[in-house]
């Protein structure tokens, strides 16, 4: 590979490094704590705390420009400005020549639009925040804490699954396969070195590290794969909808009035969900169902979510297997014309009218993207063979206490100064050259951990010093090397050429060997020594690509474009 395409192929790698650590230099830099705490909580939480800026927002405004409307705009909500001006260009109304607080305020059709303009602003800041959050490199809980959840299983409903009275071996099973499951799903929700354990009286405890959203969370630990397809009566959805106008109180408990007499047999009243502009479900109607089920997601081999080409909206996408298809096939064939209501967790999400037969895979709207993902995520697990209860839900405190991740935080700055430093006196110019590699490597290794949203933790940081130590140990190998070529009189650029070229496989060899046992640990091993393990692996590969290609691409820098003859290496050597 020439010089300058090794040159381009560093420039790439530093973008693209880039480009992944911004979001968790972003979030732990420059994100304050309370925007923190806000873009961890509910969707409930920033709906509320949007209407409440909003609010306040437009009251100073409305009090500014009763008082002093030539004012200059506030600046802390000058993003007003940018939206007044594109409504006077729909308008194709004239420029106002500086924008007071009167001028920005007719940029407004009323006090309500000012509102919306407001709300969207602080939702979309929170809402950009909580996306964000989900591309960061996590502290684990030794660090940072996280939340902890205990579970406890019903086993009432193993005994209606089982239809008889389980036995000790039976719910010892089900405990144990619960937690393979809830383990899969938390692995594939993008957590990793989770702590879960089984307790007594049928509990389980699990521990999630970093800050997560408590909805989510709940979602996954709780989400059964239930989601069934049932036929709408749309005649008697047209009598429920009077009555429940009639009726204002009546909230349909377990899918029934409180009057049965005006509801036939075999029909349930299930309540139709849209999501609002954060995500939150909201009650639009009252749907009249069969309680009959068309097609239960047992049959969902698998679900996938993407975009809707025109609306851009999540779509998920679920292929059912053979049987499934065959049963589906049947059901919409025989209901075509009617409409078809996809329910989940009592809340029917979506409903459409069957306009043609359908066999082996089925599109539904109606999910948001984090909503659709956990819900395909759920569906791709096995079904939970016991249903779980939340029994406490709460924060923790990081499990070192501040004392000793201080104390080991200076110890890994102090270990990093004392090799920067060695590295300079003993190899002197080129020491300088393994610092920046070294720094390099750093950075690369965090910004791929960042990129997978992975969790760091005390066992983590320790396979990141041990990498710090084999590529220190790779670059004293390569300077061994040109020494030796310059003690028998080679030039600059031969020593380099020759000295990489025999330090290439004892450098290959040591890592590779490192790299193989490292994937057989995080394959095989859970939590902690998982995270140390894909650490180490990360980490080797970041440093075979800085040690052998970067140092490289520099000391050929000082040779061809320097035109340097001598190379600052060794004392005593010229």
């Amino acid at each position: 590979m020439n010089k300058r395409l090794r040159f381009i192929v560093v420039l790439f790698f530093l973008g693209l490094g880039a480009f992944f650590l911004y979001p968790t230099v972003q979030w732990y830099f420059n994100t304050p704590e309370e925007k923190k705490t806000l873009a961890n909580g509910s969707k409930e939480q920033i709906r509320n705390y949007a209407k409440i800026e909003a609010s306040e927002d437009l009251d100073t405004l409305v009090e500014l420009v009763k008082d002093s409307p030539e004012a200059d705009f506030p600046a802390n909500i000058d993003f007003l400005v940018s939206v007044a001006k594109d409504n006077y260009k729909l308008e194709k109304r004239d420029m106002p020549d500086s924008w007071t607080v009167q001028s920005v305020l007719a940029g407004f059709q009323s006090g309500t639009e000012v509102y919306s303009a407001l709300e969207d602003y602080y939702r979309d800041d929170i809402l950009s925040l909580k996306e964000l959050k989900n591309k960061t490199l996590m502290l684990g809980l030794d660090l940072s804490g996280g939340m902890s959840v205990v579970v406890e299983a019903n086993m009432d409903s193993l005994e209606e699954r089982l239809e008889r009275k389980p036995t000790e071996e039976d719910m010892k099973e089900a405990l144990t396969l619960a937690m393979e499951i809830l383990n899969n799903r938390i692995d594939k929700f993008g957590v990793t070195e989770p702590q879960i354990r089984k307790q007594s009286n049928n509990q389980i405890l699990i521990e999630i590290p970093g800050e997560v959203d408590p909805e989510r969370v709940n979602s996954f630990l709780m989400g059964k794969g239930n989601l069934n397809f049932h036929i709408v009566d749309d005649a008697a959805t047209s009598r429920i909808a009077q009555y429940a106008l009639q009726n204002p109180s009546e909230t349909f408990e377990n899918g029934r009035p409180s009057d049965n007499s005006i509801l036939e047999a075999g029909l349930l009243v299930y309540g139709h969900y849209k999501k609002d502009s954060y995500g939150i479900d909201q009650f639009q109607r009252y749907v009249v169902i069969s309680e009959e089920i068309g097609l239960d997601g047992q049959h969902i081999e698998q679900a996938n979510v993407i975009a809707d080409q025109v609306t851009g909206q999540p779509n998920v996408i679920f292929n059912l297997d053979s049987e499934g298809g065959e049963i589906f096939y049947k059901f919409t064939s025989d209901n075509t014309n009617n409409t078809l209501a996809v329910v989940m967790d009592d809340k029917v999400k979506a409903a459409a009218r069957i306009s043609e037969p359908i066999r082996n895979s089925v599109r539904i709207t109606g999910f948001d993207s984090d909503e659709a993902n956990d819900l395909a995520l759920v569906l791709r697990t096995a079904a939970l063979p016991v249903e779980l209860e939340v029994t406490n839900e709460t924060a923790v405190g990081a499990s070192l206490g501040n004392d000793a991740i201080d104390a080991g935080l200076k110890s890994i700055l102090f270990g990093f100064i004392g090799v920067f430093v060695f590295m300079i006196i003993y190899y002197k110019g080129a020491g300088l050259i393994a610092d920046l590699a070294l720094v390099l490597n750093l950075v690369f290794i965090v910004a791929i951990l960042s990129s997978f949203n992975m969790t760091l933790t005390m066992t983590s940081i320790a396979g990141l010093i041990l990498t710090v130590g084999m590529a220190v140990d790779a670059n004293v190998i390569i300077f061994e090397r040109i020494k030796e070529e310059l003690r028998v009189g080679k030039s600059r650029s031969a020593a380099v050429e020759a000295g990489f070229k025999k330090a290439f496989w004892t450098v290959m060899d040591a890592n590779i060997t490192t790299f193989i046992a490292a994937i057989f640990l995080s394959q095989l091993g859970k939590g902690p020594i998982q995270g140390f393990a894909i650490t180490l692996a990360v980490g080797i590969v970041c440093s075979l690509f800085t040690a052998i290609f970067v140092s490289r691409l520099v000391f050929d820098f000082g040779s061809d474009v320097l035109k340097k003859d001598k190379m600052s290496i060794a004392w005593g050597l010229k």
